[in-house]
């Protein structure tokens, strides 16, 4: 067995140093070959393309948080390489909810082990921007962008952030065709999501699986103190999820126009302002390692 980890050494701004250090002496115990590939900012796609025709791994690691995770998913697809993933990152969402095991040991071990593959899906806006955790556009995508602003990190920061834009959050317009359907809405955010929680562990999106070839769109038309405290609480027992602060529409194909240009955010990204988005889904367009105790999967069984 071969395999490729491909490594965010800043993200979550974590030294991976010290995980890469076992993970070594790990697969070397066993008997296993293994490549490292870095992120550098500067050419990592192309570089990467050219590291999987050179290494020809088994299996391909993803090690960092959900922009890691992103992007490696994004330069596996259509390759028939399976990825597992390994969290180590300031928000592992996409970890947490595909119950990856938070010690990365650990979670190196399942996928070294697993021969369990399953088709994890993406979300494709404009033909051009992906998805694999959750979107917005509103309130949440202003606070990402004011967030990556600013040279200090944590959730302190965010909570400023937060709070700022609870205080001027307003109600914007926006159509949304799907399923043959053509409605008016209005709300402080439109969230598209390919799964459920945002990586703080608060729900947006109950009924969603990313495994199961569909996304939702979800209209929040407010958001106050009892949301608030619904959403923290929610975090820990669902039942506490605010189902009635907002509706759901779940798709495979949506378009959706703006009253004006608005910023979008995708698993943490700030991607731009746009007035139309066009948003697909690419069913189990991942290969994802995983195993027979995936919530997700035994949904679809």
């Amino acid at each position: 067995m071969k395999i490729l980890m491909v490594v965010n050494p800043i993200s979550g701004g974590i030294d991976k140093e010290p995980f890469l250090k076992k993970a070594g002496k790990l697969l070397k115990r066993y008997g296993i070959d293994y490549e490292i590939f870095r992120t550098e900012g500067i050419d990592d796609e192309r570089r990467l393309k050219l590291t999987l025709k050179k290494v020809k791994p088994d299996k391909v690691v993803s090690v960092g948080g959900d922009g890691t995770t992103l992007f490696t998913s994004i330069i596996l697809l259509n390759s028939g390489y399976p990825m597992g993933i390994v969290p180590l990152g300031s928000a592992n969402g996409m970890a947490v909810e595909l119950q990856v095991n938070p010690d990365p040991v650990e979670a190196l071990k399942d996928i070294v082990m697993s021969h369990v593959v399953a088709g994890l899906d993406m979300v494709l806006v404009n033909d051009k921007y992906y998805s694999i955790h959750i979107g917005d556009v509103g309130i949440n995508a202003q606070i990402v962008e004011a967030y990556d602003r600013d040279e200090n990190r944590g959730m302190v920061t965010y909570a400023k952030y937060f709070i700022e834009q609870l205080k001027r959050q307003e109600q914007f317009g926006f159509t949304i065709k799907a399923n043959g359907v053509i409605v008016k809405e209005s709300g402080v955010m439109l969230g598209i999501c390919n799964s459920r929680k945002y990586g703080t562990g608060v729900p947006l999106n109950v009924t969603g699986n990313p495994m199961d070839g569909r996304f939702e769109l979800v209209i929040v038309k407010e958001i106050n103190a009892a949301s608030l405290i619904k959403a923290g609480l929610s975090k820990f027992n669902e039942r506490f999820h605010d189902s009635q602060s907002g509706k759901v529409i779940s798709t495979e194909y949506a378009e959706v126009e703006f009253d004006i240009p608005r910023l979008l955010q995708l698993d943490g990204e700030v991607i731009g302002k746009f007035d139309h988005l066009k948003i697909n889904i690419l069913p189990g367009a991942v290969r994802l390692i995983t195993h027979n105790d995936n919530y997700y999967l035994n949904q679809l069984k």
